[in-house]
């Protein structure tokens, strides 16, 4: 059980002063009514104090100033604010218990409060003396109800936004990895074929030593990018520079060592860009060259990058198979998702006897 709420002391002792201030005003203020005397006072006070423990334990709660109510009443001593306490009861209730069980609670105090209707001096008979009864018991069972249900409805919602936040950034992970791990796997992949096919030793050698750089390459990124999920495995000397456009050219020169050729064309001037604008950038130039390697037919491939005013444009342009069908795979989905998430745009497809991606992206950050 949590500790007691500084809430329920603030109510409880709002309704005990309530109490203790109105029962001298009420006190004769009716001939048929019984005077108030110590029993009086004692009863309407711990209707007012049982509200304490309205939020830990509502359903005793209830059951203490039901009683403390009822007994009051059926001593014929003058209505009053000791109902009030009643209301507060049955609203806690309401609100901490589901409803049917709350509901079955609520329908004994029901029971109970009517019989005052019938004995007390004051009491208005059936049936006329049945509304203000019901009236204490279900109009703070009602709005009980109804805040029960507006809170776990936001809770519904924070729990769906917490899922959707942890959804995403599994995907953004795995988008993350699959331009990483595909891009130096394709590399590896061509060396090999290359080694594979050679005659001659020492071609054979610096094929094999291609594979060793771009594997090497490809795992430092990789810890790069999973240092992340894993607070401090980042720092370090081994620590790879952040993927982005000023890398550009080291990334060109690898794709060339795949044996694509990378013709690279720069134009505007360069400047720095917010860092997930930069990341994406370079994600979409490295997975549309994995791509080249990967399926293109000619081994080569140009790459544009336009520096604007407000936006950084990128093309990159690779000769496709004769009669190859297209079919938008994970990692063109995934450049996709990255670019319009920062409110750019991205186009791939075949154009004419190519294959084409072309992305646009807000130079100021997110739209």
């Amino acid at each position: 059980m949590g500790k007691l709420r500084l809430e329920d002391v603030g109510v409880s002792a709002a309704l005990t002063a309530l109490v203790l201030v109105s029962l001298p005003f009420l006190d004769g203020s009716s001939a048929v009514d019984r005077p108030v005397d110590a029993l009086g006072y004692t009863l309407a006070v711990a209707a007012a104090a049982g509200t304490l423990f309205r939020t830990r334990w509502p359903v005793p709660t209830l059951c203490v100033v039901t009683a403390a109510t009822v007994g009051y009443l059926l001593l014929a001593f003058p209505y009053g604010p000791v109902m009030v306490c009643l209301a507060v009861a049955v609203y806690s209730l309401a609100r901490r218990r589901p409803l049917r069980p709350a509901l079955v609670w609520a329908a004994g105090t029901l029971a109970l409060l009517v019989i005052p209707v019938f004995t007390h001096p004051a009491g208005l008979g059936v049936p006329a003396g049945l509304v203000p009864a019901s009236a204490f018991v279900a109009v703070p069972f009602s709005i009980g109800v109804a805040r029960r249900t507006w809170d776990e409805a936001r809770s519904t919602q924070r729990a769906a936004e917490e899922q959707q936040a942890r959804d995403d950034e599994r995907l953004r992970l795995a988008h993350e990895v699959h331009d990483v791990v595909g891009h130096g796997l394709a590399a590896i992949q061509m060396q090999a074929d290359i080694a594979l096919h050679l005659g001659r030793p020492d071609d054979a050698t610096a094929a094999l030593g291609a594979i060793s750089r771009a594997a090497n390459e490809a795992l430092t990124e990789l810890r790069t990018t999973l240092a992340v999920i894993r607070p401090g495995s980042g720092a370090g000397p081994e620590r790879a520079p952040t993927a982005g456009l000023a890398n550009l050219e080291v990334l060109a020169q690898r794709v060339r060592s795949a044996g694509v050729a990378v013709d690279l064309s720069v134009t505007g001037t360069p400047r720095t860009l917010p860092d997930a604008v930069d990341l994406a950038a370079y994600r979409v130039l490295q997975e549309s060259l994995t791509n080249v390697v990967k399926h293109g037919a000619g081994a080569a491939a140009r790459v544009e990058v336009a520096y604007e005013p407000d936006a950084v444009r990128l093309a990159v342009r690779n000769p496709r198979p004769s009669g190859a069908a297209f079919v938008a795979g994970f990692g063109i989905t995934g450049m996709r998702h990255r670019v319009e998430s920062l409110g750019g745009r991205l186009d791939a497809g075949p154009v004419d006897e190519s294959f084409e991606v072309r992305a646009a992206l807000p130079a100021g950050g997110v739209a």
